[in-house]
Formats: C-alpha cells, structure tokens, sequence
C-alpha cells in the first residue's frame, strides 16, 4: 500500500482538511472579538502562530492513533480486520460538510450584511436630496476603540485627512467635514444618513491605538444598499500613519471607479505632514480644539509644542496662525496682542509652502479688521480661494468684509457658496442672516437665523438681540445676549432696556456699564461690545472701536450713519479708498474727490 492510500486509510488527510478549515474559522472569530475588546494588537499572530504550531501534533496523532468501539488505541495494536477508519472517515466527513457551510455563511456575512453604524445624534441643517450622483462621498468620524477612549483627537484627524485626500481626486465630490462629522451620536443608519447628506457612498470606520501600534478598520460602504464595496483592517506601527492613508485612500478610489466613470486607474499620494509622529499628534489635538472653538489657549500651547518638535512642520504653522487670528475675539484678559503673532505664523507657513490655502486667509483677515486696509483684504481672499476653492473659512471671511463694505449681494453669494461646500457652517448661516438684515430683508433675515439656535445657540449672531428686545421677546433677547457677551445679568439687562424703550433717559444705566467694566477682571471692555453702544447713543466710543464694522449697516446704527462720525471713520477704515478703486455700493455715491453719501436702510 502506497503512503498516500494509507494516509487515507487512517483519516490523515481528513483530519488535516478539518483542522485547516476549523482554524481558519478560529482566526475569524479572533479578529472580530480582537475589535471590540481590549485586548493586545498582537492577538491574532499569536493564534495563527499556535494554531500552526499545533497542525503537526495533530497530524502525528491521527496517524499513531486510532478511535475504536473501546477508545482511542495504538494503530500498530489493532487488528486491520476490525478496523472501523471507514465509519471514522464518514463523521470527520460530516464535520468537514458542518464547518465549510459556517466558512462559507461568515464569508457571505461578511461581504452582504451591513454593520452597525457609528451611534449617531445630529440636528442637521443639509436638506435631502432626491437625486443623489453616483461620485459622492462622504467619510464619517472614525470611531475610538481605544481601551483608554481618549483617542477622539486622532480618530477626527485621520477622518479629516481622508476626506481631504478624496478632495484632490478628480470627479469625486466629498462632504465637507462639518456635515459629516454632525452624525456622531445616534441611531441613524447609512441610508439615512446619506440622504440627508446627499451622497452614494459612506466611509466609515474605527482605530484602536496601543503603544506605538494602530488597527484601522475601513469600510466604503453603498448608501442606498447599504452593502460594503470594500473593507479592510491595517495594522501598522503609528509611524507609518501616512502610509496608512495612501492605501486606504487609494483602496477607496479603486473601489469607487465604476460609480466615477473612470476607466484608468487612480494614484493619489499623500504627502507626510511632519516626519515627527509627537508633533503630528500634538497637531491634531491642537487643531481639534481650535475647530471646535474650545479652549484657544491651549490649542495655541500644543501648536507651539509641535512646531518645537518640529519647525519646518508647515501644516503646524498655519494651524497656528488661525487660532491666533481669532484669538483676540474669543479670548479676552491674557494681556495679550494675537493678531501680529497670527501674521508672523501665515508667513513662516507660507515660508515653508506656498501652495497652502489659510495664511493667505489669516493675512487678509489681519489687513481688513487690523490694518484697516479692505483691498488687501479681499486680494488675500482671493488668493486663498485660489490655492483650495473649497476653503470654507475664506469664503466666511470674504463675505464678512463685503457685507462691512456694503456688497450685501456679494456677500450673500459668497455664504451661499460657503453652504454649497459645508451645508453645516453655522456661521456662514449666521453671517449671511446679517447680510438680510442690512439689505432689509428682515423676514428672511429671520427665516435663516432662527432655524440655527438649536443647532448652535452659542454662537447666535448679536445682531438680531435689537429685533427680539422689540418685538416683546424679552427673555429671547436676554439669552441671546448673555450667551454671545457672557456678561453679569446687569450689564445685560441695560441694555434690553434701552433697546425697548429707545426714546427714553438710558445715562445711569450707561454709567452702570462703565462701572462695570471699570471692575470686571474678565478683560473685556465697552469697545468689544460695540453693538452695545449703539443703543446708548456713544457713537463715538462706537466708532473707535475694531469690530465696529459688522453693526455699521444694521438698523441699530441708523442714527450713527446720519453723523460725520460715520464718513470719518469709513475714511479711516479705508473702505472710501475701496469704493473709489473697486466701485460704490449700489446704494452710495461719491461727492468729490474725499467725500460720499448713502441712502439710508433699513
């Protein structure tokens, strides 16, 4: 009898097609259960290794021994004539036939059943869409599944590198990340969330980090079936993060091909950041904080630490000189000038790259509200928009200045844009209320202003304080207030009340607002509410004070635009110079050589 017939005989070859077969379903069900609990990255090799391990024993027994009707016996002790290896054969048979359907059903598992998505709760200001384009995407915020859960910084960044990677590709259309990342929180599925944010296609995915080791589990999902195209998980040492995101950027292009209509294939590359992994880190923890607008001065603390870490690291800068341009207005009583430390940043990044997109934007945003200087501004603008055309935060700013210089058309247009890009950026909403509000338009003012406050009622626009206050919203008005300026009640209610009654003697409660300020530790003062003002009738404080400018076209400076102090400052803020060089609002003229007049609004 040749090796192989007896090989067969005693059910070697049987036993060796269960024990693959078993073991390949054991590394399955490893790799699920290494996802969700905390357990070492190096989990599954140590199965595999001791599965492998174990195949030759096993082998080496079922040739050695045999089962019969009294137990297991030495093969070599049993009479050939009583063997049953046959009827042996048949079960091992019937457990091979048990375990390649459980093979087969996790495979189709796999690769039709829909996992569970990331809990999400989001108030979302995206209206669906009906028609939805087969080259939409977008990446929804990775989940932590680290045993410390205090990863959320790194799983964002890699969500947001991976949106801006898709960017870069021709054809692909990519859900700003404001959309995207307002689902994380409830029990929306992919189809719904797809719909509202009128997409085809879902990326969504986690990270688990331990020590220097990383597991990303990716997976591009189709919305409307709600069935994967593609998933995969990459274990890696976390210095090869950017490596990371070449191939599951590529994985994603490759897979979207047939829906994108592109018959070549695609390589998109990224381009490492830093080569400093400390610095990349501390990097996105600083620009985390500085997106959601919490905690500036700390966000300014880990920039200067990772560009400490490393000084060429362009990115860092840049992130830099945007926290600081916004500083001064959020970040009151450090006794500290933020806005010529943002213009140092802008240079030093573009110093180190001139194709990024947001120094330019700080630049022009540190020319119009520092150097009073609008044409600067808006060629800043411009130029940003030119280096990423969907720089959402430029196209806030631009509208901003044309709103201050009077193009509330423009203005509109350039939120409406913003809201093209990023249906979920509040503040172009906000911003583009105001536009309204100046042209007029207090109805529809209204009707976008409103439908925002539960979204995000901390950042509710001021502007609107004056049309609550009179029209018998007393309570609306104060929240409005207190939530914007953060001021003791008093101050506060002052103000409402010489907002309701504008005809009346409001002198003490003015000199109660300079006490107040006058003792406040809390570094704000009368000319950073200058809105505030405006009610009191202290136009000249008003017209001295930088943020001026955002209330000089609502109905509440009315009466301040009939005074000279209105032209002077408009000379002085060089937006004069703007209209003689670019041309004058439809609703102004000049008079000369140094002079203008205006209709009035409202």
């Amino acid at each position: 009898m040749s090796l192989f017939q007896e090989l067969k005989r005693r059910n070697v070859i049987r036993v060796a097609l269960l024990y693959l077969i078993a073991s390949w379903l054991l590394l399955q069900l490893a790799d699920v259960l290494s996802s969700i609990l905390p357990v070492p990255d190096w989990t599954g090799s140590f199965v595999f290794m001791m599965l492998l391990i174990c195949l030759a024993p096993v082998l080496i027994f079922s040739w050695i021994y045999e089962m019969t009707p009294e137990g297991l016996k030495r093969e070599k002790d049993i009479d050939r004539s009583t063997s049953i290896t046959s009827n042996t054969g048949k079960k091992i048979n019937g457990a091979i036939i048990v375990l390649l359907i459980l093979a087969i059903g996790s495979l189709i598992a796999d690769r039709l059943m829909p996992e569970a998505a990331a809990p999400v709760t989001a108030n979302v200001t995206a209206e669906p869409v009906h028609k939805i384009a087969g080259n939409t995407i977008a990446v929804l915020p990775f989940t932590d599944l680290s045993a410390e859960g205090d990863q959320q910084f790194f799983t964002d960044g890699l969500s947001d590198e991976l949106l801006n990677l898709l960017v870069r590709v021709d054809g692909l259309k990519v859900t700003s990340r404001t959309s995207s990342f307002a689902f994380r929180g409830s029990s929306l599925g992919i189809p719904e969330i797809s719909k509202t944010l009128g997409v085809a296609h879902v990326l969504e995915g986690s990270v688990r980090k331990s020590g220097n080791r990383i597991r990303i589990t990716a997976q591009l999902i189709e919305a409307d079936t709600d069935k994967h195209l593609w998933s995969e998980n990459f274990d890696r040492e976390l210095d090869d993060i950017f490596a990371i995101q070449d191939e599951i950027g590529n994985a994603i292009v490759n897979a979207l091909k047939g829906a994108m209509g592109i018959a070549e294939p695609v390589a998109i590359k990224v381009v490492a950041a830093t080569d400093n992994v400390d610095a990349y880190a501390l990097y996105l923890q600083a620009r985390e904080l500085f997106i959601k607008r919490q905690n500036l001065p700390e966000s300014i603390r880990l920039f200067h630490q990772a560009i400490a870490l490393d000084p060429d690291f362009a990115r860092a800068w840049e992130g830099l000189a945007a926290v600081e341009i916004v500083a001064d207005d959020w970040v009151f009583g450090d006794g500290v000038s933020h806005a010529p430390l943002a213009l140092e940043a802008a240079n030093n990044a573009l110093a180190l790259d001139s194709d990024l997109s947001m120094p330019f934007a700080v630049i022009g945003s540190h020319a119009g509200n520092w150097e009073s200087n609008p044409i600067e501004a808006m060629r800043n603008y411009d130029i940003a928009l030119q280096k990423d055309p969907k720089n959402t935060t430029a196209m806030l700013w631009r509208g901003i200045e044309l709103n201050f210089l009077g193009y509330f058309d423009d203005a509109i247009r350039s939120f409406e844009h913003c809201l093209e890009v990023d249906p979920g950026y509040l503040n172009c909403k906000h911003h583009m209320s105001v536009a309204y509000l100046n042209k007029g338009m207090q109805a529809r003012a209204l009707e976008i202003f409103e439908p925002t406050l539960e979204q995000n009622f901390h950042s509710a626009s001021e502007a609107f304080v004056s049309y609550y206050a009179r029209n018998g919203q007393r309570n609306l008005a104060l929240l409005i207030a207190d939530v914007q300026f953060d001021l003791a009640a008093a101050p506060v209610v002052e103000w409402i009340r010489a907002l309701e009654e504008p005809d009346a003697d409001h002198s003490a409660g003015l000199a109660r607002l300079r006490h107040w300020e006058s003792q406040t530790d809390s570094g704000i003062s009368l000319s950073d509410l200058s809105i505030v003002l405006l009610a009191f009738g202290a136009y000249e404080e008003f017209a001295a004070s930088r943020i001026s400018g955002f209330y000089t076209w609502l109905p509440d400076a009315r009466d301040f635009r009939a005074t000279p102090l209105f032209k002077k400052m408009f000379r002085e803020n060089g937006v004069l110079a703007y209209w003689q060089d670019r041309g004058f609002p439809d609703f102004c003229r000049p008079l000369g050589d140094d002079d203008f007049e205006c209709d009035q609004l409202n």
